[in-house]
């Protein structure tokens, strides 16, 4: 099964149970990993995992640490951000991506589906969230 995006079902769940702090400073320590069009995740990955993860230049197991920006309301919507990443002078080939809580037993947040496979030849690999809107944010939770 290919990568799905989603927010994950045991993210929707541990929100509520307090495993999760964004805030800045002083939460928890989020990371971003990615994965080749081989990896198999969906809203029901609930850990991080290195089956399909990306292997190459630049890159190392795990993922990169992500600088959380504290979430805000929104038209009535909440909304996260984080800082846009760049892994400097990378050989890899990534199709999606999985951010998970390194604090929290590795537990999964959100899974990405680029869509289609983007690689880097001795260049930066470069993510840009989008901006924190009610319509636009990486994650958003609603009623």
């Amino acid at each position: 099964m290919p990568i799905t995006q989603a927010l994950t079902n045991s993210f929707r769940t541990e929100i509520f149970q307090g495993l999760h702090n964004f805030s800045n400073p002083g939460g928890h320590t989020f990371k971003l990993a990615l994965y080749t069009n081989s990896a198999n995740l969906n809203d029901k990955t609930s850990f991080y995992t290195t089956s399909g993860e990306v292997s190459g230049t630049g890159y190392a197991a795990g993922g990169v640490i992500l600088t959380s920006i504290t979430p805000v309301i929104a038209e009535g919507v909440v909304t996260l951000d984080f800082q846009d990443v760049t892994i400097a002078s990378s050989t890899i080939t990534a199709r999606g991506a999985m951010i998970y809580n390194a604090t929290s037993a590795n537990r999964s947040v959100a899974i990405f589906d680029f869509g289609i496979d983007r690689s880097t030849n001795n260049a930066p690999f470069v993510i840009i969230f989008p901006s924190p809107t009610a319509n636009g944010a990486v994650i958003r939770l609603s009623s």
